[in-house]
């Protein structure tokens, strides 16, 4: 057999979203793109800030000598100093240009910082729901996640996280606001959850590290403003990208934050610099990089999501469903009344495309990405209540 056979497992799990994609690309060609209602992407299509295209237009002209040459593996220097000033203030810490690198979006950021810590069998807590590549990052470097179950309200779980924390425990990973339920993690529950992490390092004898993605942190709603986890260890790593706030998936342009005052921080800048590198990244993007130096205050109008997110709880609220409402990022995930992956079924017999919760640990949900035209998420309403009719039916 050609393909690994780890390979062969791994695109089986991970098949849901690129199943739900081809479902409706054949749907869209047999019914029209007009009649199927596709809420399965996390394609943000809201548009870039004006002021992108300005300065990308502007950069783009400036051919003078060394412009695409290489670079410091880690960024350049301007440009990590223009992030450490605005992370300084969003994590309300002072970082320097050295605590930050660029990277190939927050996914090759994330692989650069389990390059970087995990020795083999190394422990990597993760909470679902989760994005379902978390669990491949770990296992690109050795490491082994262990999963551990949010509450009701997909807040963090305390107990639930100290009861699966072990002597080879080396991070814990966090997303707020979450994909896929839109959670975003209190202050409090953020600096309980360092405490209790330095005080398991020192039972074990070890660094347990606290990572967060998050590059939904621009997209909140209700005048929410995401709290910091640099205040609340010093043992703490933001990792993020430019593809919600700028929508610029497609650039593949991120960034890591490592805390001013971690110990051993010299050390693992040294190595994700390396990681890098020896990853095939090499380094971020150049072009972009020198775009979002001049970008530091900008981001996309998130009143654009906040009204479809109105739009699609009435929709939800008139068809039946159980949910909680996201406070960010543009995903709903309600309750199904029946087996998620048969009630993705019911749903695509009413040409409606969402993915189960099983693909994000959590069965008995379904993700619905509300990152689609407010119309067609209106539209939808009574294809939501046929659906539900033949599930409780």
């Amino acid at each position: 057999m050609t393909v690994a056979k780890k390979m062969q497992a791994f695109a089986e799990k991970s098949s849901w979203i690129r199943k739900m994609f081809e479902e409706g690309a054949k749907m869209k060609a047999e019914f029209g793109a007009e009649n199927v209602f596709d809420f399965s992407l996390g394609n943000p299509d809201v548009p870039p800030p004006a002021k992108f295209g300005e300065v990308l237009t502007d950069l783009a002209t400036h051919d003078k000598p060394g412009v695409h040459s290489y670079m410091p593996n880690g960024g350049y220097p301007y440009v990590r100093e223009a992030l450490a000033g605005k992370l300084s203030q969003e994590q309300s810490v002072d970082l320097g240009m050295a605590d930050v690198l660029m990277t190939c979006g927050a996914a090759g950021g994330l692989n650069v910082i389990m390059k970087s810590l995990l020795d083999p069998g190394a422990e990597v807590i993760i909470l679902s729901p989760f994005f379902v590549e978390y669990n491949f990052y770990v296992d690109n470097h050795g490491g082994v996640t262990k999963i551990v179950a949010t509450d009701d309200e997909f807040n963090i779980d305390l107990a639930a996280i100290e009861a699966a924390l072990s002597e080879k425990t080396k991070v814990v990973l966090i997303n707020s606001p979450n994909n896929p339920t839109g959670q975003v993690y209190s202050a409090a529950s953020l600096k309980a959850l360092g405490k209790m992490l330095d005080a398991a390092g020192e039972k074990f004898c070890t660094t347990i590290y606290l990572v967060s993605d998050e590059p939904y942190r621009k997209i909140v709603f209700d005048g929410l403003e995401v709290p910091s986890i640099m205040t609340a260890t010093k043992n703490s790593i933001v990792v993020s990208s430019y593809s919600k706030d700028l929508s610029l998936p497609g650039e593949r342009i991120g960034y890591i934050a490592v805390h001013p005052e971690m110990h051993e921080k010299g050390d693992l800048l040294n190595a994700m610099t390396l990681a890098n590198r020896i990853l095939g990244f090499v380094n971020a993007p150049a072009l972009m990089q020198r775009v979002v130096a001049e970008l530091q205050e900008e981001h996309v109008d998130s009143s654009i999501y906040e009204r479809r997110r109105k739009v699609f709880c009435q929709v939800l609220d008139d068809a039946g469903f159980e949910y909680v409402k996201p406070k960010g990022a543009f995903y709903l995930f309600p309750k199904t009344p029946i087996d998620d992956v048969e009630f993705c079924a019911l749903l695509q017999e009413e040409k409606i495309l969402a993915v189960p919760g099983r693909g994000f640990g959590a069965p008995g949900y379904i993700r619905l990405a509300f990152c689609i035209d407010e119309d067609v998420i209106s539209l939808s309403a009574e294809a939501f209540k046929r659906a539900m009719a033949k599930a409780t039916a």
